[in-house]
Formats: structure tokens, sequence, C-alpha cells
């Protein structure tokens, strides 16, 4: 764990750089075109709050701090006419470009151990799985006008059953 908290806050101390990184990529990229419609400014700060806090959202918050982020965010991508597919894309972008980080600093640095980067992974894999269902969540919402309510027991009944 003690080698998970370090990568963690290598993530952290770097969230400036991870974060002007992926917006260039999001911006840059064939798959995502139509986050032209998300402001420039939102979509770092969106990105930077997540890397900055990143220790916060994989070890301190509950799933329903993350439900209520993600939900909130899909239905402002709906609402400025980003398409699902894009978004889900943003996300799995925003993974990957921690995972390119982490890559090149164990190379960098020094040989970074197989079990700390197994457990930051899973971290890892485990929100982004989570913020991607509940982007799509708030986005199904907005898309039926509905009101994204954070803590839906509703949807998540339905998600458990399934």
């Amino acid at each position: 764990m003690i080698l998970a908290y370090r990568l963690v806050r290598l993530i952290e101390t770097h969230s400036d750089a991870l974060a002007t990184s992926l917006l260039r990529k999001v911006q840059e990229s064939d798959s995502t075109p139509n986050y032209g419609n998300v402001p420039h400014e939102e979509l770092k700060q969106r990105v930077h709050e997540i890397y900055k806090h990143l220790g916060e959202w994989l070890l301190e918050k509950k799933e329903v701090d993350i439900e209520r982020r993600y939900r909130e965010i899909g239905a402002r991508r709906y609402r400025q006419k980003v398409p699902l597919t894009e978004v889900i894309w943003s996300i799995a972008m925003t993974k990957e470009n921690l995972w390119e980080f982490l890559t090149w600093e164990s190379i960098q640095d020094r040989p970074v151990e197989l079990f700390g980067e197994l457990e930051v992974l899973q971290l890892l894999g485990h929100f982004f799985d989570r913020a991607i269902y509940y982007v799509a969540v708030g986005y199904e919402e907005a898309r039926a006008g509905k009101q994204a309510v954070s803590g839906n027991s509703t949807v998540r009944a339905a998600h458990s059953s399934r």
C-alpha cells in the first residue's frame, strides 16, 4: 500500500501537467470532436480536480460521491451536445493518460514493483468503471428530461438487479 500511496502522490504532484496533457489529447482526438462544445477551462478544471485529489477519490470518497459527481457531468455533457460515446471515450483517455504517465515515470525514475502497480491499477479501474457508469446515468437522465438526483436508490437498485 505504501508504493500505491507514493504513486498516487506522484500523480497529484503532477496534476497540472497531466490535466494539460489530457486536454490536448481530447482536443486533438478524432474520437472526441464535440468536446469543442465544452469550455476549455471547464474541462481542464474537472480533469485537474480528479488528478489533484486522486488519493481522496480512490481511498476516501464513497460510492455516492462518485455517483453525484459523474451523474452531474453526464447531464452537463448532454446539455453541451457531446455524444455519450465521446464522454465515455474521454474518461477512458483520462485513465490511459494516467497509465502512460506512471509507465514513463517508472522507466525514468526507477522500476516500480509490480504489486504496487497492480494495486494502483485496481483502484483506478474501480474508480473509472464507476465514473463511466454514473456519467451514462446522468447523461441518459438529462436526455429523458429528468433532474439528475444524487444517491438515486432506484437507479442503483435497477443496476444491482442486472
